[in-house]
């Protein structure tokens, strides 16, 4: 990959360039000269766009290129590369392919040889990392988890070793925050949390505090807002200091019958609970035929 030198724009070069999340302030010197210089851009929203756009007077076109048409865009964005053109890849907000639209129009990119680049700037989940004050030394970002209870049960168990050893952050919609965190509970237990709603812009809250609280607040006021979940290990101490405690074992049995009263079926039950304990298959599901004795 050549990397353009400060100022000089080279041909048929496809940019992921980051926008801010929230205060537009966030953005780059970079991401502005590029979105001025490209020949088009491909936007999630080429209305939310266009507002950045305009506050920034750059008039470049835009194009569409979101979830429901990315596949289709391909072809159209890729004959422009090819023709030395180049495209600014961006989306609402923050960095491209990060559960936005893009990562198929940069593998694609990339397969057919064509150049590509990225403008760094803003990401919810490492804003919310650095935030939440919980040891960041490493961290697993999860996207947006499952919105029905049972795939979310089996979901976040198939995470529970790696929530035992640094933070999990994944995002999740205002009208199922309250659902999520009763099955966030009651899957992986109560434990630190750091919830960020509406970051960096004006009524940006970050809660850091356990699970059980931050479910009592939100019961009683309405979720408004993008949220942001920063799961703690269950050891981590809430001022952000990391306490040397083990992980508590799983009880194979018990957690069978949390699953099966989740309504989960018995292969995907035995499959989770054979991969959170290492033990054979075989033998937990003995045990799954054994729960009513």
């Amino acid at each position: 990959m050549i990397i353009s030198e400060p100022g000089v724009l080279l041909s048929g070069v496809l940019y992921i360039i980051s926008t801010p999340i929230g205060n537009l302030e966030d953005i780059s010197l970079r991401a502005l000269r590029l979105l001025r210089e490209v020949s088009v851009i491909a936007a999630e929203d080429t209305r939310h766009t266009r507002k950045l756009l305009n506050h920034f007077e750059i008039i470049t076109p835009a194009t569409a290129y979101h979830e429901h048409n990315k596949l289709t865009r391909l072809d159209f964005l890729l004959d422009k590369l090819k023709a030395g053109e180049n495209i600014g890849l961006v989306s609402d907000a923050g960095t491209p392919c990060i559960s936005d639209p893009g990562w198929e129009l940069v593998r694609a990119a990339l397969e057919t040889g064509i150049s590509v680049e990225a403008a760094p700037g803003p990401a919810a989940p490492v804003v919310a990392l650095v935030l939440s004050g919980f040891a960041p030394t490493s961290f697993t970002y999860a996207g947006f988890p499952p919105r029905k209870k049972s795939e979310l049960v089996v979901w976040l168990a198939g995470w529970r070793a790696v929530v035992e050893k640094h933070p999990l952050i994944f995002f999740e919609a205002p009208h199922r925050l309250v659902a999520t965190l009763e099955t966030v509970l009651e899957t992986l237990g109560d434990r630190p949390v750091a919830i960020c709603r509406e970051l960096t812009k004006l009524h940006q809250e970050v809660r850091r505090e356990k699970l059980s609280e931050s479910l009592a607040h939100f019961r009683s006021n309405e979720p408004r807002g993008e949220f942001t979940l920063v799961l703690a290990p269950s050891g981590e101490a809430l001022e952000g200091g990391q306490e040397d405690t083990a992980p508590a074992e799983v009880d194979p049995r018990q957690r069978l019958l949390e699953l099966k009263a989740a309504g989960i079926r018995a292969k995907e039950a035995v499959e989770t609970v054979s991969r959170e304990t290492t033990l054979p298959r075989r033998q937990v599901y003995d045990l799954w035929l054994n729960l009513n004795d």
